[in-house]
């Protein structure tokens, strides 16, 4: 059996895959956690000095397990996000140069992976959405933030509250995506500035991440203990399990609002 994350390295460049293409590269709760301890070893690499992040197949990555999600709802539990607020958390604190390279689906905890790294190259068959609302949960705060910190509150609402997918030309409008390429070109186009970058001087380079970087602190450092609760309390709602059932069944979700 193949292993779900592949990571190799070539000189200073480092390229981390996500290898489930048969399930459109979904996140599995042991996914997630081989994605956390690789975010971290590599960032503690000085050898390195550029993380690629692809998926295999057509997709990018699908987000989150439903199946997985679904059977901890169904047991009593939260329909908890298995640590991707961690992972994106120490993906995003990489002191490396981060290129997400992205084919196909970028959905959910997908386009979170891509919108946690510094650069995005994607093919123009790329899709991005965030289609939480539609299986009865919500994006959590500092992702929510993320995103609008990224494309701004008016494209971010448009984004959350209907749940629909865009291009990738639409994704580069944006602001969401760096780059688009044909898909054919994808892989050559994404290592070519990932080869560029690790040509240049390594420590100037993590400074002025540190400085972009830094910029982006002041709005999680805003009070949001009520916003988190808000959060918990749909996680344990009967309209996410009332979602993610419909997803299974292939049916449109009837919400209660409870």
């Amino acid at each position: 059996m193949a292993e779900p994350i592949l990571i190799e390295r070539d000189g200073h460049l480092v390229t981390i895959t996500l290898n489930r293409p048969e399930k459109r590269n979904a996140l599995t709760g042991a996914m997630v956690a081989t994605l956390r301890d690789a975010f971290v070893r590599v960032g503690r690499d000085d050898g390195v000095r550029v993380v690629v992040l692809r998926g295999n197949g057509p997709a990018f990555c699908a987000g989150l397990d439903l199946r997985e999600m679904a059977a901890q709802r169904e047991a009593g539990g939260e329909a908890h996000l298995g640590g991707l607020e961690e992972a994106l958390e120490d993906l995003e604190h990489c002191p490396h140069p981060t290129i997400a390279v992205v084919q196909g689906d970028a959905i959910a905890g997908g386009c979170e992976l891509a919108l946690h790294c510094d650069i995005r190259v994607a093919g123009d068959s790329a899709r991005f959405a965030m289609p939480l609302a539609r299986i009865g949960l919500a994006v959590p705060v500092t992702l929510t933030w993320k995103l609008v910190d990224t494309i701004g509150a008016a494209k971010t609402s448009e984004l959350l509250f209907t749940g629909e997918a865009i291009s990738a030309e639409t994704a580069r409008g944006l602001g969401l995506v760096n780059r688009v390429v044909p898909d054919e070109e994808l892989r050559d186009a994404a290592l070519g500035l990932a080869r560029q970058i690790t040509q240049n001087a390594p420590l100037g380079v993590r400074a002025m991440k540190a400085f972009v970087q830094r910029a982006g602190t002041l709005t999680r450092n805003l009070p949001r203990e009520d916003l988190e609760a808000m959060h918990k309390r749909i996680r344990q709602s009967h309209d996410v399990q009332e979602g993610l059932a419909a997803q299974r069944e292939r049916r449109a979700p009837k919400f209660r609002g409870e």
